[in-house]
Protein backbone atom coordinates (compact mmCIF):
# COMPACT_ATOMS: atom_id res chain seq x y z
CA UNK A 1 0.00 0.00 0.00
CA UNK A 2 2.18 2.78 -1.29
CA UNK A 3 1.88 6.24 0.55
CA UNK A 4 2.39 9.12 -1.99
CA UNK A 5 1.09 13.02 -0.82
CA UNK A 6 0.07 13.27 -4.79
CA UNK A 7 -2.03 10.34 -4.81
CA UNK A 8 -4.46 10.57 -7.93
CA UNK A 9 -6.25 8.30 -10.42
CA UNK A 10 -4.27 5.71 -11.50
CA UNK A 11 -5.79 5.00 -15.15
CA UNK A 12 -6.94 1.47 -16.21
CA UNK A 13 -3.74 -0.97 -15.37
CA UNK A 14 -4.16 -0.39 -12.02
CA UNK A 15 -8.12 -1.40 -12.43
CA UNK A 16 -9.61 -3.99 -10.52
CA UNK A 17 -9.17 -8.04 -12.09
CA UNK A 18 -13.14 -8.60 -12.76
CA UNK A 19 -13.64 -5.24 -14.11
CA UNK A 20 -10.50 -5.61 -16.16
CA UNK A 21 -12.24 -8.79 -17.27
CA UNK A 22 -15.07 -7.26 -18.22
CA UNK A 23 -13.64 -4.70 -20.36
CA UNK A 24 -11.33 -7.29 -22.31
CA UNK A 25 -14.57 -9.23 -22.86
CA UNK A 26 -16.54 -6.51 -23.97
CA UNK A 27 -15.01 -6.36 -27.65
CA UNK A 28 -14.50 -2.63 -28.08
CA UNK A 29 -10.57 -1.90 -29.42
CA UNK A 30 -11.16 1.24 -26.91
CA UNK A 31 -13.98 0.88 -24.45
CA UNK A 32 -12.23 3.21 -22.07
CA UNK A 33 -12.80 6.39 -24.01
CA UNK A 34 -16.30 6.56 -24.53
CA UNK A 35 -18.06 9.17 -21.81
CA UNK A 36 -21.99 7.25 -22.01
CA UNK A 37 -24.79 7.92 -19.83
CA UNK A 38 -25.52 4.46 -19.30
CA UNK A 39 -21.93 3.70 -18.56
CA UNK A 40 -21.36 6.66 -15.82
CA UNK A 41 -24.75 5.65 -14.07
CA UNK A 42 -23.33 1.37 -14.23
CA UNK A 43 -20.11 2.02 -12.10
CA UNK A 44 -21.90 4.61 -9.81
CA UNK A 45 -24.97 2.29 -9.27
CA UNK A 46 -22.10 -0.61 -8.28
CA UNK A 47 -19.75 1.47 -6.25
CA UNK A 48 -22.77 2.79 -4.39
CA UNK A 49 -23.72 -1.06 -3.78
CA UNK A 50 -20.58 -2.32 -3.10
CA UNK A 51 -19.58 0.66 -0.62
CA UNK A 52 -22.94 -0.08 1.02
CA UNK A 53 -22.25 -3.39 1.47
CA UNK A 54 -18.66 -2.51 2.82
CA UNK A 55 -19.70 -0.62 5.34
CA UNK A 56 -23.28 -2.55 6.43
CA UNK A 57 -20.36 -5.69 6.84
CA UNK A 58 -18.17 -3.31 9.17
CA UNK A 59 -21.65 -2.30 11.17
CA UNK A 60 -22.94 -5.94 11.24
CA UNK A 61 -19.19 -7.42 12.89
CA UNK A 62 -19.64 -4.44 15.55
CA UNK A 63 -23.27 -5.49 16.91
CA UNK A 64 -22.29 -9.14 17.69
CA UNK A 65 -21.39 -8.39 21.25
CA UNK A 66 -24.27 -6.51 22.59
CA UNK A 67 -26.34 -10.09 21.49
CA UNK A 68 -23.94 -12.07 23.60
CA UNK A 69 -23.61 -9.53 26.47
CA UNK A 70 -27.07 -11.51 28.12
CA UNK A 71 -25.44 -14.78 27.70
CA UNK A 72 -22.13 -13.74 29.16
CA UNK A 73 -23.85 -11.86 32.42
CA UNK A 74 -27.38 -13.38 32.48
CA UNK A 75 -30.28 -12.37 35.03
CA UNK A 76 -30.06 -14.95 37.68
CA UNK A 77 -32.21 -17.39 37.74
CA UNK A 78 -33.01 -20.23 40.79
CA UNK A 79 -34.72 -23.05 41.39
CA UNK A 80 -37.19 -24.40 44.30
CA UNK A 81 -34.00 -24.99 46.42
CA UNK A 82 -32.63 -21.49 45.89
CA UNK A 83 -29.45 -23.20 43.83
CA UNK A 84 -29.04 -20.88 40.22
CA UNK A 85 -30.45 -22.42 36.81
CA UNK A 86 -28.68 -19.36 34.77
CA UNK A 87 -24.35 -19.36 34.72
CA UNK A 88 -22.52 -16.61 32.27
CA UNK A 89 -18.86 -16.44 31.36
CA UNK A 90 -16.38 -15.41 32.96
CA UNK A 91 -15.20 -12.65 33.47
CA UNK A 92 -17.68 -11.73 32.56
CA UNK A 93 -20.52 -13.04 35.21
CA UNK A 94 -17.92 -11.78 38.45
CA UNK A 95 -19.23 -9.81 41.33
CA UNK A 96 -22.43 -9.14 43.32
CA UNK A 97 -25.71 -9.68 41.85
CA UNK A 98 -27.29 -5.91 41.42
CA UNK A 99 -31.15 -5.23 41.49
CA UNK A 100 -31.70 -5.94 38.09
CA UNK A 101 -30.38 -9.10 38.59
CA UNK A 102 -27.28 -9.25 36.51
CA UNK A 103 -23.82 -9.29 38.01
CA UNK A 104 -22.36 -5.47 38.89
CA UNK A 105 -18.39 -6.62 38.40
CA UNK A 106 -18.72 -8.68 34.93
CA UNK A 107 -21.42 -5.73 33.48
CA UNK A 108 -18.33 -3.35 34.59
CA UNK A 109 -16.02 -6.36 32.45
CA UNK A 110 -18.12 -5.96 29.25
CA UNK A 111 -18.18 -1.97 29.46
CA UNK A 112 -14.89 -2.34 29.40
CA UNK A 113 -14.69 -4.22 26.08
CA UNK A 114 -16.98 -1.33 24.55
CA UNK A 115 -14.56 1.09 25.73
CA UNK A 116 -11.17 -0.49 24.76
CA UNK A 117 -12.94 -1.22 20.50
CA UNK A 118 -14.32 2.04 20.95
CA UNK A 119 -11.31 4.08 22.28
CA UNK A 120 -9.13 2.73 19.65
CA UNK A 121 -11.39 2.92 17.04
CA UNK A 122 -11.40 6.40 18.03
CA UNK A 123 -7.57 6.92 17.94
CA UNK A 124 -7.42 4.85 14.13
CA UNK A 125 -9.96 7.38 13.32
CA UNK A 126 -7.71 10.14 13.04
CA UNK A 127 -4.91 7.98 11.26
CA UNK A 128 -7.21 6.33 8.67
CA UNK A 129 -8.08 9.34 7.51
CA UNK A 130 -4.48 10.97 6.95
CA UNK A 131 -3.85 7.29 5.26
CA UNK A 132 -6.73 6.59 2.89
CA UNK A 133 -5.92 10.54 0.97
CA UNK A 134 -2.31 8.82 0.64
CA UNK A 135 -3.13 5.53 -0.33
CA UNK A 136 -4.68 3.11 -2.64
CA UNK A 137 -8.44 2.77 -0.66
CA UNK A 138 -9.13 -0.73 -2.63
CA UNK A 139 -5.99 -1.93 -0.84
CA UNK A 140 -7.23 -0.57 2.12
CA UNK A 141 -10.48 -1.52 2.66
CA UNK A 142 -9.34 -4.82 2.02
CA UNK A 143 -6.77 -5.35 4.16
CA UNK A 144 -9.16 -3.62 6.80
CA UNK A 145 -12.13 -6.01 6.42
CA UNK A 146 -10.12 -8.95 6.51
CA UNK A 147 -8.15 -8.15 9.80
CA UNK A 148 -11.62 -7.59 11.09
CA UNK A 149 -12.55 -11.01 9.74
CA UNK A 150 -9.81 -12.87 11.89
CA UNK A 151 -10.72 -10.60 15.01
CA UNK A 152 -13.85 -11.99 15.03
CA UNK A 153 -13.48 -15.32 14.50
CA UNK A 154 -10.58 -15.00 17.45
CA UNK A 155 -13.32 -13.48 20.09
CA UNK A 156 -15.58 -16.53 18.45
CA UNK A 157 -12.74 -19.02 19.32
CA UNK A 158 -12.53 -18.29 22.69
CA UNK A 159 -16.08 -20.19 23.43
CA UNK A 160 -14.20 -23.17 21.45
CA UNK A 161 -11.10 -22.85 23.41
CA UNK A 162 -12.53 -22.05 27.01
CA UNK A 163 -10.53 -18.73 27.20
CA UNK A 164 -11.74 -16.81 30.72
CA UNK A 165 -9.02 -14.00 30.61
CA UNK A 166 -10.25 -10.51 30.36
CA UNK A 167 -6.89 -9.20 28.55
CA UNK A 168 -6.99 -11.73 25.74
CA UNK A 169 -11.04 -10.44 25.07
CA UNK A 170 -9.85 -6.51 25.18
CA UNK A 171 -6.76 -6.96 23.58
CA UNK A 172 -8.85 -8.63 20.29
CA UNK A 173 -11.21 -6.08 20.59
CA UNK A 174 -9.14 -2.94 20.75
CA UNK A 175 -7.09 -4.66 17.26
CA UNK A 176 -10.27 -4.48 15.93
CA UNK A 177 -11.48 -1.18 16.46
CA UNK A 178 -8.19 -0.05 15.02
CA UNK A 179 -9.26 -2.13 11.86
CA UNK A 180 -12.80 -0.77 11.93
CA UNK A 181 -11.29 2.32 11.54
CA UNK A 182 -10.09 1.57 8.02
CA UNK A 183 -14.06 1.73 6.76
CA UNK A 184 -15.72 4.76 7.19
CA UNK A 185 -12.97 7.61 5.73
CA UNK A 186 -12.61 5.09 2.88
CA UNK A 187 -16.23 4.56 1.75
CA UNK A 188 -16.99 8.10 2.16
CA UNK A 189 -14.11 9.31 0.24
CA UNK A 190 -14.83 6.87 -2.43
CA UNK A 191 -18.43 8.30 -2.63
CA UNK A 192 -17.45 11.63 -2.75
CA UNK A 193 -15.03 11.14 -6.34
CA UNK A 194 -18.09 9.53 -7.79
CA UNK A 195 -20.94 11.98 -6.59
CA UNK A 196 -21.30 15.62 -6.99
CA UNK A 197 -22.37 17.35 -4.40
CA UNK A 198 -25.56 18.51 -5.80
CA UNK A 199 -28.56 16.69 -3.07
CA UNK A 200 -25.80 14.99 -1.82
CA UNK A 201 -28.13 14.58 1.36
CA UNK A 202 -30.66 12.30 0.28
CA UNK A 203 -28.30 9.98 -2.15
CA UNK A 204 -26.05 9.71 1.06
CA UNK A 205 -29.18 9.47 2.81
CA UNK A 206 -30.12 6.45 0.69
CA UNK A 207 -26.57 4.69 0.97
CA UNK A 208 -26.55 5.58 5.03
CA UNK A 209 -29.08 2.99 5.66
CA UNK A 210 -25.84 0.19 5.04
CA UNK A 211 -25.95 1.35 9.26
CA UNK A 212 -29.24 0.23 10.16
CA UNK A 213 -29.26 -2.62 8.03
CA UNK A 214 -25.36 -3.57 9.25
CA UNK A 215 -26.95 -3.41 12.94
CA UNK A 216 -30.04 -5.42 12.07
CA UNK A 217 -28.14 -8.36 10.38
CA UNK A 218 -25.62 -8.15 13.10
CA UNK A 219 -28.49 -8.34 15.47
CA UNK A 220 -30.21 -11.21 13.38
CA UNK A 221 -27.65 -13.70 12.69
CA UNK A 222 -25.77 -14.00 16.24
CA UNK A 223 -29.06 -13.94 17.38
CA UNK A 224 -29.92 -17.03 15.55
CA UNK A 225 -26.77 -19.18 15.98
CA UNK A 226 -26.64 -18.22 19.58
CA UNK A 227 -28.04 -21.67 20.58
CA UNK A 228 -25.45 -23.40 19.01
CA UNK A 229 -22.82 -21.50 21.26
CA UNK A 230 -21.89 -17.58 21.44
CA UNK A 231 -18.95 -18.56 19.54
CA UNK A 232 -20.61 -18.78 16.26
CA UNK A 233 -22.27 -15.19 16.82
CA UNK A 234 -18.27 -14.03 16.35
CA UNK A 235 -17.35 -16.77 13.70
CA UNK A 236 -20.46 -16.34 11.43
CA UNK A 237 -20.38 -12.60 10.92
CA UNK A 238 -16.41 -12.47 10.63
CA UNK A 239 -16.55 -15.21 7.26
CA UNK A 240 -19.13 -12.86 5.69
CA UNK A 241 -17.02 -9.75 5.78
CA UNK A 242 -14.04 -11.54 4.71
CA UNK A 243 -15.99 -12.31 1.43
CA UNK A 244 -17.22 -9.17 0.91
CA UNK A 245 -13.69 -7.94 1.31
CA UNK A 246 -11.90 -10.29 -1.33
CA UNK A 247 -15.45 -8.80 -3.61
CA UNK A 248 -13.69 -5.28 -2.94
CA UNK A 249 -10.79 -6.23 -3.72
CA UNK A 250 -11.72 -8.01 -7.16
CA UNK A 251 -14.68 -5.15 -8.10
CA UNK A 252 -14.18 -1.77 -6.27
CA UNK A 253 -12.97 1.36 -8.84
CA UNK A 254 -11.44 3.92 -6.65
CA UNK A 255 -12.06 6.93 -9.64
CA UNK A 256 -14.05 7.66 -11.95
CA UNK A 257 -10.77 8.76 -14.09
CA UNK A 258 -9.43 5.44 -13.76
CA UNK A 259 -12.86 4.94 -16.88
CA UNK A 260 -11.74 7.70 -18.28
CA UNK A 261 -14.52 9.13 -17.25
CA UNK A 262 -14.89 12.79 -15.85
CA UNK A 263 -14.64 13.92 -12.26
CA UNK A 264 -17.98 14.60 -11.15
CA UNK A 265 -17.06 16.99 -8.94
CA UNK A 266 -15.51 19.08 -11.83
CA UNK A 267 -17.78 18.06 -14.45
CA UNK A 268 -19.02 21.16 -16.53
CA UNK A 269 -23.31 19.92 -16.54
CA UNK A 270 -24.66 17.95 -14.25
CA UNK A 271 -28.12 16.08 -14.62
CA UNK A 272 -30.03 14.33 -12.02
CA UNK A 273 -31.69 11.11 -12.74
CA UNK A 274 -34.06 8.38 -11.22
CA UNK A 275 -32.51 4.93 -12.06
CA UNK A 276 -33.56 1.81 -10.19
CA UNK A 277 -34.64 4.24 -7.00
CA UNK A 278 -30.90 5.47 -6.82
CA UNK A 279 -30.12 9.25 -7.58
CA UNK A 280 -27.53 9.38 -9.64
CA UNK A 281 -25.80 11.66 -12.41
CA UNK A 282 -25.41 11.98 -15.60
CA UNK A 283 -22.92 13.80 -16.63
CA UNK A 284 -22.70 15.52 -20.54
CA UNK A 285 -19.54 16.66 -21.48
CA UNK A 286 -17.23 16.27 -24.51
CA UNK A 287 -13.99 14.01 -24.39
CA UNK A 288 -11.72 16.96 -24.81
CA UNK A 289 -12.63 18.05 -21.89
CA UNK A 290 -11.40 15.13 -19.91
CA UNK A 291 -9.02 15.99 -17.07
CA UNK A 292 -5.72 13.91 -18.10
CA UNK A 293 -4.08 11.93 -14.80
CA UNK A 294 -0.69 13.94 -15.38
CA UNK A 295 -3.12 17.25 -15.47
CA UNK A 296 -4.66 15.72 -11.86
CA UNK A 297 -1.36 15.17 -10.53
CA UNK A 298 -0.25 18.95 -11.07
CA UNK A 299 -3.54 19.99 -9.26
CA UNK A 300 -4.67 18.40 -6.23
CA UNK A 301 -3.07 16.84 -3.22
CA UNK A 302 -3.85 15.89 0.11
CA UNK A 303 -4.45 18.83 2.94
CA UNK A 304 -3.27 19.14 6.24
CA UNK A 305 -4.83 17.91 9.52
CA UNK A 306 -4.70 21.82 11.00
CA UNK A 307 -5.99 22.64 7.36
CA UNK A 308 -8.68 20.58 7.49
CA UNK A 309 -9.75 21.82 10.69
CA UNK A 310 -9.80 25.51 9.58
CA UNK A 311 -13.15 24.55 6.88
CA UNK A 312 -16.21 26.63 8.15
CA UNK A 313 -18.67 23.98 10.31
CA UNK A 314 -16.17 21.13 10.58
CA UNK A 315 -15.35 21.44 14.44
CA UNK A 316 -18.75 22.33 15.21
CA UNK A 317 -20.20 19.21 13.37
CA UNK A 318 -17.49 17.43 14.80
CA UNK A 319 -18.03 18.69 18.63
CA UNK A 320 -22.04 17.44 17.75
CA UNK A 321 -21.25 14.50 16.56
CA UNK A 322 -19.37 13.62 20.18
CA UNK A 323 -22.71 13.41 21.44
CA UNK A 324 -24.84 12.19 19.16
CA UNK A 325 -22.48 9.16 18.78
CA UNK A 326 -22.37 9.09 22.29
CA UNK A 327 -26.23 7.88 22.47
CA UNK A 328 -26.18 5.94 19.13
CA UNK A 329 -23.36 3.88 20.34
CA UNK A 330 -24.78 3.20 24.06
CA UNK A 331 -27.98 1.87 22.42
CA UNK A 332 -26.11 0.21 19.58
CA UNK A 333 -23.97 -1.72 22.43
CA UNK A 334 -26.51 -1.99 25.35
CA UNK A 335 -29.69 -2.18 23.96
CA UNK A 336 -30.38 -6.00 24.21
CA UNK A 337 -29.10 -5.92 27.15
CA UNK A 338 -31.25 -3.27 28.66
CA UNK A 339 -34.36 -5.01 27.07
CA UNK A 340 -33.44 -8.84 28.63
CA UNK A 341 -33.29 -7.50 32.40
CA UNK A 342 -36.59 -5.54 32.07
CA UNK A 343 -39.77 -7.14 31.91
CA UNK A 344 -41.67 -6.03 28.50
CA UNK A 345 -45.08 -6.20 28.85
CA UNK A 346 -44.29 -8.38 32.24
CA UNK A 347 -42.78 -11.16 30.03
CA UNK A 348 -38.86 -11.79 30.34
CA UNK A 349 -37.52 -11.80 26.99
CA UNK A 350 -34.51 -14.23 25.91
CA UNK A 351 -31.30 -12.98 24.43
CA UNK A 352 -32.44 -13.97 21.10
CA UNK A 353 -35.94 -12.04 21.79
CA UNK A 354 -34.13 -9.16 22.89
CA UNK A 355 -31.91 -8.94 19.95
CA UNK A 356 -34.55 -9.03 17.63
CA UNK A 357 -36.50 -6.53 19.14
CA UNK A 358 -33.65 -3.97 19.39
CA UNK A 359 -33.56 -3.71 15.88
CA UNK A 360 -36.54 -1.74 15.68
CA UNK A 361 -34.21 1.07 16.84
CA UNK A 362 -31.80 0.44 14.25
CA UNK A 363 -34.57 1.46 11.33
CA UNK A 364 -33.32 5.03 11.56
CA UNK A 365 -34.21 8.46 10.32
CA UNK A 366 -31.49 9.26 7.83
CA UNK A 367 -32.93 8.94 4.51
CA UNK A 368 -35.85 11.58 5.90
CA UNK A 369 -32.85 13.94 7.08
CA UNK A 370 -31.32 13.61 4.26
CA UNK A 371 -33.77 14.46 1.78
CA UNK A 372 -35.32 17.15 4.07
CA UNK A 373 -31.33 18.48 4.07
CA UNK A 374 -31.98 18.73 0.24
CA UNK A 375 -35.08 20.89 -0.05
CA UNK A 376 -34.11 23.05 2.48
CA UNK A 377 -30.63 23.45 2.01
CA UNK A 378 -29.75 23.95 5.45
CA UNK A 379 -28.55 20.40 7.10
CA UNK A 380 -27.77 22.17 10.33
CA UNK A 381 -31.33 23.29 10.96
CA UNK A 382 -32.57 19.71 10.26
CA UNK A 383 -29.90 18.62 12.51
CA UNK A 384 -30.74 20.49 15.74
CA UNK A 385 -34.39 20.06 15.19
CA UNK A 386 -34.10 16.52 14.97
CA UNK A 387 -31.76 16.69 18.19
CA UNK A 388 -34.85 18.30 19.80
CA UNK A 389 -37.41 16.33 19.04
CA UNK A 390 -35.26 13.15 20.12
CA UNK A 391 -35.40 14.56 24.17
CA UNK A 392 -38.51 13.96 24.89
CA UNK A 393 -38.77 10.49 22.82
CA UNK A 394 -36.22 9.02 25.24
CA UNK A 395 -38.07 9.78 28.10
CA UNK A 396 -41.37 8.38 27.03
CA UNK A 397 -39.52 4.96 25.87
CA UNK A 398 -37.60 5.56 29.72
CA UNK A 399 -41.34 6.23 30.99
CA UNK A 400 -43.67 3.71 28.98
CA UNK A 401 -41.17 1.62 27.02
CA UNK A 402 -41.97 -1.96 28.71
CA UNK A 403 -46.04 -1.16 29.31
CA UNK A 404 -46.31 -3.53 26.13
CA UNK A 405 -44.50 -5.27 23.15
CA UNK A 406 -46.40 -3.24 20.92
CA UNK A 407 -45.32 0.10 22.84
CA UNK A 408 -41.76 -0.86 22.90
CA UNK A 409 -41.67 -1.41 19.24
CA UNK A 410 -43.57 1.77 18.47
CA UNK A 411 -41.34 3.85 20.73
CA UNK A 412 -38.09 2.39 19.76
CA UNK A 413 -38.97 3.09 16.47
CA UNK A 414 -39.81 6.89 16.88
CA UNK A 415 -36.62 7.04 19.41
CA UNK A 416 -34.25 5.15 16.36
CA UNK A 417 -35.89 7.78 13.97
CA UNK A 418 -34.87 11.36 15.75
CA UNK A 419 -31.74 9.97 17.54
CA UNK A 420 -30.18 8.20 13.83
CA UNK A 421 -30.83 10.53 11.41
CA UNK A 422 -28.89 13.70 12.50
CA UNK A 423 -25.96 11.30 13.31
CA UNK A 424 -26.57 9.50 9.83
CA UNK A 425 -26.66 13.28 8.24
CA UNK A 426 -23.30 14.21 9.77
CA UNK A 427 -21.13 11.20 8.97
CA UNK A 428 -22.60 11.38 5.51
CA UNK A 429 -23.83 14.24 3.69
CA UNK A 430 -22.05 16.91 6.04
CA UNK A 431 -18.77 15.24 5.91
CA UNK A 432 -18.77 14.89 2.13
CA UNK A 433 -19.74 18.57 1.49
CA UNK A 434 -16.66 19.70 3.84
CA UNK A 435 -14.95 17.59 2.25
CA UNK A 436 -15.30 19.11 -0.56
CA UNK A 437 -15.78 23.10 0.42
CA UNK A 438 -15.42 25.61 -1.76
CA UNK A 439 -12.64 26.34 -0.13
CA UNK A 440 -10.92 23.33 -1.29
CA UNK A 441 -11.36 24.62 -5.01
CA UNK A 442 -12.40 20.89 -6.21
CA UNK A 443 -9.72 18.99 -3.97
CA UNK A 444 -11.48 15.51 -3.79
CA UNK A 445 -7.70 14.28 -1.68
CA UNK A 446 -9.24 16.38 1.45
CA UNK A 447 -12.89 14.35 1.66
CA UNK A 448 -10.82 11.09 4.05
CA UNK A 449 -9.18 13.69 6.08
CA UNK A 450 -12.06 15.90 6.84
CA UNK A 451 -14.52 12.77 7.20
CA UNK A 452 -11.53 11.48 10.29
CA UNK A 453 -11.76 14.64 12.04
CA UNK A 454 -15.48 14.27 12.42
CA UNK A 455 -16.61 10.73 12.83
CA UNK A 456 -12.91 10.41 14.81
CA UNK A 457 -14.29 12.96 17.07
CA UNK A 458 -17.74 11.41 17.03
CA UNK A 459 -15.74 8.08 17.92
CA UNK A 460 -14.68 9.56 21.70
CA UNK A 461 -17.76 10.39 22.24
CA UNK A 462 -19.29 6.30 21.59
CA UNK A 463 -16.16 5.14 23.30
CA UNK A 464 -17.62 7.55 26.24
CA UNK A 465 -21.19 6.49 26.20
CA UNK A 466 -21.11 2.88 26.38
CA UNK A 467 -18.58 2.94 29.03
CA UNK A 468 -20.48 5.35 31.64
CA UNK A 469 -23.40 2.68 30.75
CA UNK A 470 -21.68 -0.25 32.00
CA UNK A 471 -20.73 2.20 35.08
CA UNK A 472 -23.78 3.63 35.84
CA UNK A 473 -26.23 1.25 38.13
CA UNK A 474 -29.67 2.84 37.72
CA UNK A 475 -30.90 2.83 34.35
CA UNK A 476 -32.80 5.96 34.48
CA UNK A 477 -29.48 7.90 35.31
CA UNK A 478 -28.00 6.34 31.95
CA UNK A 479 -31.39 7.70 29.48
CA UNK A 480 -30.83 11.04 31.44
CA UNK A 481 -27.31 11.40 30.58
CA UNK A 482 -28.15 9.89 27.16
CA UNK A 483 -31.33 12.89 26.84
CA UNK A 484 -28.44 15.40 28.49
CA UNK A 485 -26.09 15.07 25.72
CA UNK A 486 -28.47 15.41 22.73
CA UNK A 487 -29.15 18.68 24.03
CA UNK A 488 -25.77 19.60 24.08
CA UNK A 489 -25.64 18.09 20.58
CA UNK A 490 -28.23 20.80 19.44
CA UNK A 491 -26.55 23.51 21.61
CA UNK A 492 -23.23 22.67 19.64
CA UNK A 493 -24.77 23.40 16.23
CA UNK A 494 -26.50 26.44 17.15
CA UNK A 495 -23.86 29.04 15.97
CA UNK A 496 -23.75 26.84 12.36
CA UNK A 497 -27.85 27.14 12.37
CA UNK A 498 -27.68 31.16 12.70
CA UNK A 499 -25.08 31.01 9.73
CA UNK A 500 -27.25 28.99 7.57
CA UNK A 501 -30.47 30.95 8.58
CA UNK A 502 -28.90 34.44 7.58
CA UNK A 503 -27.91 33.26 4.03
CA UNK A 504 -30.33 33.32 1.26
CA UNK A 505 -31.54 30.10 0.42
CA UNK A 506 -29.82 29.23 -2.99
CA UNK A 507 -32.89 29.24 -5.94
CA UNK A 508 -30.79 26.18 -7.57
CA UNK A 509 -30.90 23.13 -6.06
CA UNK A 510 -28.75 20.99 -8.95
CA UNK A 511 -25.47 23.62 -8.38
CA UNK A 512 -22.72 22.00 -8.41
CA UNK A 513 -21.15 24.60 -6.17
CA UNK A 514 -23.93 24.46 -3.61
CA UNK A 515 -23.13 23.34 0.06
Amino acid sequence: MAMDDRQIARGPYHLPLVIKAIHACSGSTNPLRSVRRKTLIKYQAWTMFITFLTYMSYHMTRKSISVVKSTLNPQMEYNSHGDPITFGWAPFDAGDIGSDGYHTKGKANLGLLDTSFLFAYAVGMFFSGHVGDRSNLRYFLTLGMLGIALLSILLGMGFFWNIHQLWYFVFVQATMGIYQASGWPSVVSIMGRWFPRGRRGLLMGIWNAHTSIGNIIGSIIPAAVITNGWGWSFIVPGFIIAFLGILVFLTLVEFPEDLALPNPNEMETVVMVLDTNLLLCDIIQPESMLISVDQEKLQHKPIKFTEALCIPGVVSFALSLFFCKLVAYTFLYWLPFFIDHNYIGGKNLSSSQSAYLSTFFDVGGGTCAGYISDRTQRPAVVTVLFLILSVPMLFLYLEYGTISYGVSVALLLICGFFVNGPYALITTAVSADLGTHESLRGNPLALATVTAIIDGTGSIGAAIGPYLAGAIPRWSDTFYMLMGSLGIAAILLVPVLFRELSKKRHPDIFAINEI
